[in-house]
């Protein structure tokens, strides 16, 4: 088994400027760090070269995705206004306010889907078995016609509408398991029945009023879209019930020909933007589970691309423990300090958490 490894220095030049959180400098806040910085992803790569895990995986050198690639899914206008911002001294946004960029902004955005891109085509070549993308921009709420919630151009969905572009008959499935809901992801497909999206989420907590169990596609499209809102405080019990008795299923139902994990590591215990509780070896069940269903319906072809996770501290051990599990390589790298999160009671899946999942499995209905 051989795992890809998509990583450039240039997402670690993503400017997002100095902003406290997502308040800009000079209001009410001493300037600091947008969210979004470039904290946890390069710290996330460090530790995958300092812990030897580097060694072991197959290196894919990410090219910038096209204009043609990227207006698969995003809309000329939206595309052109990334652009005319990205060439001014000031950079710009990506659409809702909170979403900074710096000069070039376009160029490092469109080489991020490129490192999606360039992942899942060496696991359809077979290349590789399975990969992970870190890039940076993340991609999961960018809408065709505007981007939010940090993300600009949407990685994974332009990734999935190259590869269907050279094979229309290409079934794929998105696992989800950022704690914000795939909202970008599921706008791009939500009318195609080949492309099915699932997403794993805190309820309701960005963006606001999306991902209901009531969001199931429309048209041809319908029953495609699988929402699984998880009550604040879920942990590792939920979330590994959730995979068993929603997830797995429906990837089974449908059979891909392979899975895309739009992969961010905010659902965890220690994320600054959300309020479950997830642990990295919690992420590593969760990678196993997704493992297993591959190699049983689509030959292991299994790719990750990144998204969110803001604890610079905790995101690299979930990252690595993650990689470690895709590529069979032992690397431990979680503190006994860090550990011991996995036997706080709310790791224990509860009866409220069991019934949320439950509503949502009820209402899978896969044609």
């Amino acid at each position: 088994m051989a795992t890809g490894y998509v990583w450039h220095e240039l997402y670690g030049w993503h400017d997002t400027s100095s902003h406290a959180g997502l308040l800009p400098p000079g209001l009410v806040m001493q300037p600091y760090h947008h969210f979004e910085s470039p904290e946890s992803k390069q710290r996330f790569h460090s530790l995958v070269e300092v812990s030897g895990l580097a060694d072991h995986l197959v290196r894919i050198v990410p090219n910038s995705a096209t204009d043609e690639d990227i207006l698969r899914i995003h809309t000329p206008e939206h595309l052109a206004r990334i652009k005319a911002e990205s060439a001014t001294l000031r950079g710009g946004d990506a659409g809702d306010g909170t979403s900074p960029f710096g000069p070039r902004g376009h160029d490092i955005a469109a080489l991020a889907a490129g490192g999606s891109i360039a992942a899942l085509e060496a696991v359809l070549a077979g290349d590789v078995t399975n990969a992970y993308a870190l890039v940076r921009p993340p991609g999961h709420h960018a809408r065709p016609e505007t981007g939010m919630g940090f993300c600009i151009y949407a990685n994974a969905a332009i990734a999935i509408a190259k590869a269907r572009a050279a094979n229309p008959d290409l079934r794929v499935a998105t696992v989800d398991w950022d704690v914000h809901h795939g909202n970008g992801t599921q706008t791009a497909f939500y009318t195609d029945p080949n492309v099915l999206t699932i997403s794993l989420h805190q309820d309701d907590l960005f963006p606001r009023n999306s991902g209901s169990i009531e969001e199931r596609g429309e048209g041809e499209g319908l029953g495609y879209a699988i929402n699984v809102p998880l009550p604040a405080g879920t942990g590792n019990g939920g979330y590994a019930y959730a995979m068993e008795t929603v997830v797995v299923p429906a990837l089974r139902a449908f059979a891909p020909d392979v899975i895309v994990v739009p992969s961010g590591f905010d659902a965890s215990c220690y994320d600054p933007l959300g309020r479950m509780s997830v642990t990295a070896s919690g992420y590593r069940a969760l990678t196993r589970q997704l493992m297993d269903v591959a190699d049983e319906v689509c030959s292991g072809r299994l790719m990750m691309t990144h998204e969110g996770g803001y604890s610079p501290t905790y995101v690299p051990l979930c990252g690595v423990t993650v990689l470690s599990e895709m590529s069979g390589v032992p690397v431990d790298v979680v503190h006994e300090l860090y550990a011991s999160f996995d036997t706080m009671p709310e790791q224990a899946l509860n009866d409220f958490q069991k019934a949320a999942v439950d509503r949502a499995g009820a209402a899978v209905k896969l044609p």
